[in-house]
């Protein structure tokens, strides 16, 4: 750990908070962990759960796992003991990392076979979390990651043609499914590489951050990335708007991962927040994860200039779609178009492939990154057609070949026979005057089926009017678009990725019912 004053500007290495190890260092502790697997008796092929918030050792024991051939697997940390045994044994996890307080609330599920490398929960995430300083020590008689850590040396061996991070989907239906990719060539790994220093921004000489999970895919796939060839990666503790501007200026950052609801957050600071700042550093910012409003989108460009990009992919398509400033200034709402690794259609429920302006469920493919999910191979035929996947996302291509989403198929709601997407809707609530955020969803309804339901997340200084909302839907959708029934909300729940638990919001309304759909 590199102590002696640093100049953040030009710093070179891996950062997350006050803490900062150069790459010869971050590398040294990939090399002596990997030896701790090996001598811990991880294989090519077996697991290495890792149970953590966002912190250095995270994507040390991810690298470490890759480098003797296994699977790295992240797992989200809000996750509860019962949640967390299901993934543990069905990956069969040899080993885990886990951080100290959350070993003390969870430890009880982990199964006896699994063995348990305890990481101190360092003052950065103590403090962004107000977490109890007892409560992240290693407790007694547990193995100590750091000290274990320190007594390896190096493993001697080269790296084996590790596979990349097998991660869970979020089970909205059933138990989650891990996502296990072949492993990649020297030629393969090589196009991956490039594919990601393009799409994503994290290339070579570039000064990275990650505000997101390290748990989900794509921010785990950017961080895993830039910390091999990047200059610099700032792994951020836990997302605060001014502060991801300070790192910005501090670090002189030049690219990095974000998710729409961090975009929503950073406008909402007063405007002389915002131009106390230099983002001039900036080159290149993706998102993805959740539908971003075209007009915050907008905004974001504006202001940061023309390096907002977006990708559109799921933790088992990747990033199939691409889209950069320019083009979604021209296309609004759009995610962009194909990838030149990648191919997308859309169907109908018969599999035809549909026209322009028609929309149908989202297929696609990316021969290069082939997955099965772990221990499941039938769950990869059923959403697969012809070598083309889908996640259950509903959309159009465009006349000129832009992606458009609608909605997921799950999310679609059914009122008197009349197809009704979410996603429209949400898109108009986001411009109505005082609206910090929105979920639409469908809830029991006696006569139709079901009926169309609004949460909206009311700015604090504002008061936003039920009424003057349903007038104000009236004049940008038909009349049974408009919801039904609308609730003003506090915080609306949400995953670390910015994600809105609508589950959370609808599971109410369909177990009073009695019914699912």
């Amino acid at each position: 750990m590199t102590n002696t004053t640093i100049d953040k500007a030009s710093f070179k290495g891996i950062v997350c908070g006050s803490r900062h190890l150069t790459h010869e260092e971050f590398q040294d502790n990939i090399r002596q962990a990997a030896n701790g697997f090996k001598r811990m008796g991880v294989q090519p092929g077996d697991c290495v759960g890792i149970f953590m918030r966002n912190d250095i050792p995270f994507l040390t024991a991810n690298h470490a796992a890759t480098y003797v051939g296994a699977y790295a697997v992240p797992i989200n940390w809000h996750l509860a003991g019962e949640e967390l045994e299901y993934i543990l044994k069905d990956c069969g996890a040899r080993v885990m990392v886990i951080h100290a307080d959350l070993w003390r609330r969870i430890h009880p599920a982990i199964p006896g076979d699994v063995q348990c490398l305890v990481v101190e929960t360092p003052e950065d995430l103590r403090a962004a979390f107000d977490l109890d300083s007892d409560a992240c020590v290693v407790p007694e008689g547990q193995a100590n990651w750091q000290t274990w850590l320190d007594a390896e040396e190096p493993i001697a061996e080269p790296a084996e043609a590790g596979p990349s991070s097998m991660l869970y989907t979020s089970g909205t239906t059933g138990h989650p499914k891990g996502v296990r990719r072949v492993t990649l060539d020297q030629d393969g790994a090589a196009q991956m590489r490039d594919f990601r220093s393009r799409v994503y921004g994290c290339e070579p000489r570039a000064r990275c951050m990650v505000p997101g999970p390290l748990y989900h895919s794509a921010p785990n796939g950017y961080s895993t990335q830039a910390s091999k060839v990047s200059d610099l990666l700032v792994i951020v503790p836990r997302f605060d708007a001014e502060s991801v501007l300070r790192l910005i200026e501090e670090y002189k950052l030049t690219a990095g991962i974000m998710v729409p609801i961090m975009f929503i957050r950073m406008l909402k600071l007063p405007e002389a927040v915002r131009n106390q700042y230099d983002l001039s550093s900036l080159k290149f910012i993706i998102h993805a994860a959740a539908p971003c409003p075209a007009d915050v989108k907008r905004k974001m460009i504006e202001w940061f200039g023309p390096v907002i990009n977006e990708f559109y992919g799921s933790t088992e398509s990747s990033a199939v779609v691409a889209c950069n400033s320019e083009q979604a200034l021209a296309k609004p709402g759009s995610v962009g178009k194909a990838v030149p690794e990648a191919e997308i259609r859309i169907l109908d429920e018969a599999g035809n492939c549909l026209p322009p302006n028609t929309v149908g469920e989202i297929y696609s493919r990316f021969p290069l990154l082939d997955f099965t999910y772990h221990g499941k191979p039938e769950a990869r035929a059923e959403i697969d057609r012809d070598g083309f996947i889908t996640s259950g996302d509903m959309g159009y291509i465009d006349e000129d070949g832009f992606l458009f989403i609608a909605d997921r198929v799950k999310d679609m709601v059914i009122s008197g026979g009349v197809n009704i997407y979410p996603a429209e809707i949400e898109s108009v609530l986001h411009n109505y005057p005082g609206v910090k955020d929105c979920a639409v969803f469908g809830i029991p309804d006696e006569e139709f089926g079901e009926s169309v339901m609004a949460v909206v997340e009311a700015e604090k200084t504002n008061n936003v009017c039920v009424d003057e909302v349903k007038v104000y839907l009236r004049e940008h959708l038909a009349g049974f678009k408009v919801p039904k029934t609308i609730e003003i909300g506090a915080d609306l729940p949400r995953e670390d990725s910015g994600k809105i638990f609508k589950r959370r919001l609808r599971d109410k309304y369909w177990q009073q019912a009695g019914r699912k759909i």
